[in-house]
């Protein structure tokens, strides 16, 4: 019989934003590993649990603690903030596996910042998107740097996750001069701080003021495509629909 370690999605972190699979899977385990912020912001539901965690850069010794106890008939939670398979640890989960055929893994989705940002700013990521990291720990700035110039060329509303840390403080504002190049000054923006969290916090600026906005790892940009706009102070990024007002068209043309 396999040992089964459920890796654990809990989106922003606040309760009423986890799904109830992920609550249930919380309530039935045994152990539950983290990050020691994602187990802070566990609050006091699970603190009878035995809660273990592992510093920022340790995310290998972090998974095989999941395996260990699990070998040892622990039923296992890995909890990840936003969605497990999105910059979460599923697949490192999946590769260190290879080593433990006996202990299956069981995703547990969870709402990720694009979506939950998203929602606070209106509409933004209505349309095709994608979804950049600026983290340079695990991905060659190079490879970061063409992904942002194919995504600006695409005309794809763009969705930046870590935009900045201690040691990376110009790193949104670098990306901005490369979109610069492609994209108009006036292009709408947007970004969230803290998502569903303490402080949380929504702007809409232009691409040219977002170069010198300060930002931090715990904020999530929204660069729009050539349909986004600002509506009713909300961001919104237009399907293409013809709407229909008094017998006109959105663009002024007869329905």
């Amino acid at each position: 019989m396999k040992n089964k370690i459920h890796i654990v999605g809990i989106g922003p972190g606040r309760e009423d934003l986890m799904t109830r699979e992920a609550l249930e899977v919380l309530e039935q385990s045994d152990v539950i590993v983290g990050y020691p912020l994602y187990l802070e912001l566990l609050e006091k539901r699970f603190q009878k649990k035995e809660l273990l965690s592992t510093q920022m850069r340790q995310e290998k010794e972090r998974c095989l603690l999941c395996f260990q106890k699990a070998q040892k008939g622990k039923r296992v939670a890995l909890i990840c903030s936003g969605d497990a398979g999105i910059y979460g640890m599923a697949s490192l989960m999946y590769e260190i596996g290879n080593d433990y055929p006996q202990t299956e893994l069981v995703i547990i989705p969870g709402i990720t910042a694009a979506s939950s940002g998203a929602a606070l700013l209106g509409a933004p990521i209505n349309h095709d998107f994608c979804v950049i990291s600026l983290s340079d720990l695990l991905t060659p700035w190079e490879k970061i740097e063409k992904r942002i110039k194919a995504a600006a060329e695409g005309d794809f509303v763009i969705v930046i996750y870590n935009p900045a840390s201690h040691k990376r403080k110009d790193y949104l504002a670098r990306v901005c001069d490369i979109l610069l190049h492609t994209i108009a000054e006036e292009r709408v923006c947007g970004y969230v701080e803290n998502i569903g969290r303490n402080g949380t916090k929504t702007t809409i600026c232009t691409l040219k003021e977002l170069r010198d906005r300060n930002v931090n790892m715990f904020t999530t940009v929204f660069i729009g495509n050539s349909d986004t706009y600002v509506i009713n102070g909300k961001l919104v990024t237009k399907r293409g629909y013809q709407l229909t007002m008094n017998g006109q068209t959105a663009n002024g043309g007869k329905h």
